[in-house]
């Protein structure tokens, strides 16, 4: 098992897209707070509709035991077994109207999915492994964390170290970190003139 997993493009690409993955097996060490500090910067910088930067994270980390499994416990069960080995565990939340006029923001969660593709990448940067997960307890995070209404909890994120061998309790799980990463070829989704033409370079 390797912590290795890097895909192939067919075209140039920035390296930490294609050393980006979603290991299910972390190593279970807490994640230094200054590396934390870099993927959340990270966030600041990414694009969004009238700069709203609409979106909020909470955040548990590993050296925390408390916090760290109050936030555990708002995951599906599923994703229990195995983010429970991660070094920080996030809430991603999105705000759903403009601050400067109060009306609906379309794009609150696409923005907040830019800002946590910024995330990801800055992780991988600096050594690091992001994996998103949408299994979570809606109705348990807002209690949990207090949060108000017009703020959508979305995804939960796990991050840390990706192991390089498993550790007790994820031997069912090496499985799916050694699967080949594919992807779609871009012309099964990029289209010209209508839908379902697929776009050519000339």
């Amino acid at each position: 098992m390797s912590h290795v997993k890097k895909g192939e493009s067919d075209y140039s690409v920035m390296p930490e897209m294609l050393e980006r993955w979603s290991p299910y097996c972390f190593d279970d060490q807490p994640v230094p707070g200054d590396l934390l500090l870099q993927c959340l910067e990270a966030t600041r910088w990414a694009a969004s509709s009238y700069n709203e930067q609409p979106w909020y994270f909470v955040l548990a980390e590993k050296s925390n035991p408390a916090a760290f499994e109050k936030m555990l416990g708002c995951l599906l069960e599923a994703n229990q077994v195995w983010a429970k080995f991660a070094g920080a565990l996030l809430i991603a939340v999105s705000k759903e109207n403009f601050s400067h006029n109060g009306t609906p923001n379309r794009a609150h969660a696409y923005d907040l999915g830019q800002a946590v593709a910024q995330l990801s990448l800055q992780a991988t940067a600096v050594g690091l492994h992001v994996h998103q997960m949408a299994g979570i307890n809606l109705s348990r995070i807002r209690q949990e964390y207090a949060i108000p209404d017009g703020y959508v909890p979305q995804t939960a994120i796990a991050i840390g170290y990706a192991a390089t061998e498993p550790m007790p309790g994820q031997e069912g799980l090496v499985g799916r970190d050694t699967k080949a990463r594919t992807r779609k070829k871009i012309a099964e989704y990029v289209f010209s003139d209508k839908w379902g033409t697929s776009f050519t370079t000339k």
